[in-house]
């Protein structure tokens, strides 16, 4: 990173719209998003310029439907920089936008449009939702447009225009509507694992003033560049990954997808990565996998390099004094760590993961490897983040520390609570609900379970999901399924127990890592494998290994394994890929019946 820094701050800037015509201003022939062309396979640019003159045609599309101010418009599409457009351009009008996750079901679709009586719906393909165009009648009464840039000729619908029809060949003279801070700027459904889910209402200042303080928490730079891949319909990447790189001047590139994220990591080059910890997950199993097939002496360098860079980490934190083995870590970093790193870009300075957990064997794998990884936390309804970890004060199994604009404390039951001006406007038209998660003196209840300690957040459990055993012992199943989640033969766990005398797993399995297991242990890879005894008796034995630093009765004593991954369109995950506890267990109540016989 070098010194150069231009940031926009809340004084300068009221609104997001002001925030976007300010970085226009300042920065008006500066590259701005990096997109890939398919048609052409090629990478393109867009300056500042380039995108508000794409802004000035939307805002004039918006206007000649009618709208006005405080009306919800629709966004369904994956991150490109349409969807900046998109949403500035409703903002220039003090439209209110709602984001639908694209691998949303049909009938969450539907009820997001009619609750929050959306007037225009973007979507990137027809086919995302055909279940809904094509059926007029049960349209939400309120839409009136609804716009593609996919082909439309198999569906009918009045309604539905491709956008090149819809977008005006012209520009009117912008005039951007006064929009205060205290506006709302978008509502933003959370994708709960249980019940419909909730419209979070969000102003312009409780964003503005989120991105700002994370903004001013570390040093970025306009020479900065995020690679933007979580998807824009959650607050994380919308506020970290979209709004404070527009706060600092820094550039965007859009990755094509989670499969191609390797090799747009090495095309891009990014210097910041905002993240989630499955995609640690993801390149750690992988990491592991080559290893068991490499030679001892590789494996003895990888965990010699691991061990003296996570050494020299804490040395740098002022945790540890000086010691003769660090000489060792610039051979390491060449022989190891160098190599790895390489494969993410090169370039990266910091990852920033948030989301959830990351486990610290992960954890401490990556940052041994040399690579800066500052773990926070947050909610849609804190805008969202609350906490995040200062890189000069860096403790990687914390959850970090509070903004600078945020206030916590601990509550009944060690439940983290949270003030200041990102807590949301409440949920849309539920009282009742708000009312449940802020008390009388505006804190915020997160139900989550916490400790504080030296200024850092660590988060224990979640209040509802903390399992009690039979003979009293508590169990956080969040903590056990993530350490079973670090082998790469087990893709999605639930742990179960809940008054009973021991815990029990349901475990769906890696297809790939279970041919390759299914073919060392000579049996079918077709899932009646997975009810040999044998095999069961092998799987458990991999399950507890992993569980080695847990109390004894924190261990897997029976569990059932599925080959078939739980998705969305079975209602077994939502969009944000949250595990439903209820409906998982409600649809393998015989199999969890069958692990307690005769207990």
């Amino acid at each position: 990173m070098n010194n150069k820094q231009d940031y926009i701050t809340p004084i300068t800037a009221k609104n997001l719209s002001d925030l976007f015509y300010e970085r226009v201003k300042r920065s008006k022939d500066e590259v701005a998003y990096r997109y890939y062309d398919h048609s052409n396979e090629v990478w393109k640019d867009l300056t500042w310029h380039d995108i508000s003159k794409k802004v000035e045609r939307w805002h004039t599309a918006f206007r000649h439907e009618g709208l006005v101010k405080g009306d919800r418009v629709a966004i369904m599409m994956g991150n490109c920089p349409d969807w900046v457009i998109f949403d500035q351009a409703a903002y220039s009008l003090g439209l209110v936008v709602v984001p639908v996750y694209t691998n949303d079901r049909t009938e969450n679709i539907r009820y997001i449009l009619e609750n929050a009586n959306v007037k225009i719906f973007f979507i990137e393909d027809p086919s995302h939702c055909k279940a809904l165009l094509n059926n007029n009648e049960n349209e939400p009464k309120e839409l009136i447009k609804i716009v593609t840039n996919a082909a439309i000729d198999s569906y009918n619908n009045s309604r539905l225009s491709l956008v090149d029809d819809w977008l005006p060949s012209y520009t009117e003279t912008m005039d951007r509507i006064d929009v205060l801070p205290d506006d709302l700027a978008t509502i933003v459904y959370t994708s709960g694992t249980t019940g419909r889910p909730k419209g979070v209402m969000l102003s312009h200042n409780n964003i503005f003033s989120n991105a700002h303080a994370a903004a001013i928490f570390e040093h970025f730079d306009t020479e900065d560049v995020f690679l933007s891949f979580l998807p824009l319909s959650h607050m994380f990447e919308r506020t970290a990954g979209y709004y404070m790189p527009m706060l600092i001047g820094a550039k965007i590139a859009y990755a094509r997808s989670i499969e191609k994220l390797g090799e747009d990591l090495i095309s891009i080059a990014p210097t910041i990565l905002v993240t989630v910890p499955r995609i640690f997950e993801r390149v750690y199993n992988k990491i592991h996998d080559q290893l068991a097939n490499k030679s001892i002496i590789a494996q003895s360098l990888f965990k010699l390099a691991v061990n003296i860079g996570w050494y020299r980490f804490l040395y740098q934190q002022k945790r540890h004094s000086w010691h003769p083995k660090l000489i060792l870590w610039p051979i390491l970093k060449k022989l190891v760590a160098g190599k790895i790193l390489a494969k993410l870009g090169g370039n990266l300075q910091l990852a920033v993961s948030g989301g959830a957990a990351l486990s610290p064997e992960i954890a401490k794998t990556f940052i041994g490897l040399g690579l800066t990884i500052s773990q926070g936390y947050g909610l849609t309804e804190t805008s969202p983040i609350v906490s995040t970890n200062k890189l000069d004060n860096n403790d990687p199994f914390s959850v970090g520390q509070p903004l600078g604009n945020i206030e916590v404390k601990l509550g009944d039951n060690d439940e983290l609570l949270v003030k200041g001006p990102s807590v949301m406007m409440g949920y849309w038209d539920n009282k009742v609900a708000t009312k449940e998660v802020i008390d009388k003196d505006n804190w915020f209840h997160t139900g989550d379970k916490a400790k504080i300690e030296n200024n850092h957040i660590y988060i224990t459990g979640r209040i509802k999901e903390i399992i009690v055993l039979s003979n009293g012992e508590k169990v956080p199943p969040s903590d056990i399924e993530l350490a079973i989640g670090t082998d790469p033969l087990f893709e999605q766990i639930i742990v179960m127990g809940e008054a009973k005398p021991f815990l029990t797993a349901i475990i769906t399995i890696e297809e790939a890592s279970w041919n390759e297991f299914a073919k060392k242990m000579a049996v079918s890879p077709d899932e009646s494998s997975l009810k040999l005894e044998k095999i069961k008796t092998i799987l458990l034995e991999r399950i507890n290994k992993q569980l080695a630093a847990f109390p004894g009765y924190a261990k897997i004593i029976r569990a059932h394994f599925v080959l078939t991954p739980w998705d969305i369109e079975s209602g077994l995950i939502t969009p944000t890929l949250k595990l439903k506890r209820s409906e998982i267990c409600d649809k393998y109540h015989n199999e969890i019946n069958e692990l307690y016989h005769g207990h």
